[in-house]
């Protein structure tokens, strides 16, 4: 499981629980946590969670942030890449699906290139982004303000969904997993 979310842990500590929980469920699930490999901010606390729920860790650090955002030492896979797009590239190409907590502009790149490949029918894996007290009310804006204005089609908002929860993350996931593993059999 991909997790896009803030190297920092932000102002509210409903950010801070729901990563904890989300990385406690998916290790409850036995879905390996994929992520930026870093022990600072919301990924530190996802890692955590899932490594106290005895869950697989594989983190993914372009080496020029390796000091920078303190790579975590219990991971059971660590990948160092040259650059944050391989990083990106990396993270996604190892995981089933994409989740997205709060965080900044890196969580937002990340958000957006695994969109945008599913837009232009890269993958078909599943995104969904938890919406941790209204976080990212204004970016579900922003995507039906670029269908609105004519800029995508109208399916682009079927390639995301938008969960208040960690457990609808996982729900959410757990049957998106379910029906393309049942349509490959």
């Amino acid at each position: 499981m991909c997790v896009f979310c803030g190297s920092r842990k932000g102002t509210r500590p409903e950010y801070v629980n729901a990563a904890r929980k989300l990385g406690r469920l998916i290790a409850i699930e036995g879905w390996r946590l994929v992520y930026g490999a870093g022990d600072i901010g919301l990924m530190g606390e996802v890692a955590s969670a899932a490594k106290a729920a005895k869950g697989s860790l594989l983190g993914v650090m372009p080496k020029h942030l390796v000091d920078l955002e303190v790579a975590r030492q219990d991971l059971d896979t660590f990948v160092v890449t040259e650059t944050m797009h391989e990083r990106k590239k990396v993270m996604f190409m190892n995981s089933d699906a994409a989740l997205v907590l709060p965080g900044g502009c890196g969580t937002l790149d990340e958000f957006f290139e695994v969109l945008t490949w599913r837009h232009l029918g890269l993958h078909e894996k599943e995104i969904v982004v938890l919406n941790v007290a209204g976080y990212w009310n204004h970016l579900k804006k922003l995507i039906t303000c670029t269908i609105d204005e004519g800029f995508a089609n109208h399916g682009l908002m079927d390639f995301v969904s938008f969960v208040q929860e960690p457990e609808e993350a996982i729900d959410a996931l757990r049957s998106s997993l379910f029906c393309r593993r049942t349509s490959i059999e």
